[in-house]
């Protein structure tokens, strides 16, 4: 597979596309057995994917020792990325509340050295300075390869990147979520820093698999993402078929072009969607293959330029989960 780098400081070669673990543990319905996970995670490997992601906050832990499991086989031969969140510092320092995430996950991924390690939200109560600082404490000491942030603004992108340059940012990126192409995208590219695409296909949206009349349940979190709600997965259908009508034309899936358009657009960009099935797993890393000419990727930019998005995903949507039955 074609691989990029991530970051121009502590940089990273990873896998043009990069799998997301987290459907593995939660957030989207029931998963697959552990075996069956473990399975797909190399079998990913097998095809070309060296860049795995997950977090602490996945399944409370359940997820980084899933991967942990899955990877440790061919742990010198992936790229291995995982986030930590600080909700309060309970009387300790930054760097010490930050080393002591950092060791509980290395021992749930069974390994001694994570190559990328992202603050996963940034918390006003928290430093983002300070942990910029920890974060470079930990690059020298060999910990960690480099480190990130995720859904971060160009403010925070560029005061965190002047204390420790960055190697990456994760945030959503889609073609129903551009906003990060106004401003945070194009300063990466500037920096030197990647940027990694999360629910690359919408949360699914794009595969088109989805209709109106879908019921969610459990920590599945279409039940609050308003991309999902009837009357906007009715509204948000001129995508639908205008990613089908190119799909068609390309001898390729919906999901295949949702990718390629965004690998395509910019080098510095890396997707990690999502993969539960092995129909998925083949599918989605075999995007990596599709090449769009300029005139093709205009094309695709100015049907999109038409199209208006209904409906987005929020943090505060996600979060009402935890009061539902």
């Amino acid at each position: 597979m074609e691989t990029r780098i991530l970051g121009k400081t502590n940089s990273l070669k990873v896998s043009a596309i990069g799998m997301g673990c987290m459907g593995f543990s939660h957030g989207y319905g029931a998963a697959p057995d552990r075996g069956e996970a473990i399975r797909l995670i190399r079998l990913a490997h097998e095809l070309g994917c060296n860049f795995f992601d997950t977090a602490e906050g996945y399944g409370a832990g359940h997820n980084e020792e899933l991967v942990g499991e899955a990877l440790k086989p061919i742990r010198n031969e992936i790229v291995l990325a995982t986030k930590l969140h600080i909700p309060e510092l309970n009387g300790k320092s930054v760097a010490e509340t930050v080393k002591e995430h950092l060791r509980a996950s290395m021992k749930r991924l069974q390994t001694y050295h994570i190559d990328l390690y992202y603050w996963h939200r940034v918390n006003p109560v928290v430093s983002l300075e300070e942990v910029a600082e920890a974060m470079g404490g930990l690059i020298k000491e060999g910990d960690i390869g480099g480190w990130g942030l995720s859904q971060i603004t160009e403010e925070q992108l560029r005061l965190a990147h002047s204390v420790t340059p960055l190697t990456a940012v994760q945030s959503e990126y889609s073609m129903m979520e551009r906003m990060f192409e106004m401003d945070v995208i194009p300063a990466c590219k500037e920096l030197g820093v990647g940027f990694v695409s999360f629910s690359p296909m919408g949360a699914g949206f794009l595969s088109g698999k989805y209709s109106a009349n879908e019921h969610y349940s459990g920590d599945d979190v279409r039940r609050v993402i308003t991309r999902f709600v009837p009357e906007n997965m009715s509204a948000n259908q001129p995508l639908l078929d205008m990613l089908r009508k190119f799909a068609d034309e390309k001898n390729a899936t919906s999901a295949q072009i949702a990718l390629a358009w965004m690998l395509n657009k910019y080098e510095h960009i890396v997707p990690i969607p999502g993969m539960r099935k092995e129909e998925r797993v083949r599918e989605n890393l075999g995007s990596a293959e599709i090449q769009l000419s300029k005139q093709e990727l205009a094309m695709l930019e100015k049907s999109l330029s038409e199209i208006k998005i209904y409906g987005n995903r929020t943090d505060e949507d996600i979060a009402k989960l935890r009061y539902m039955d």
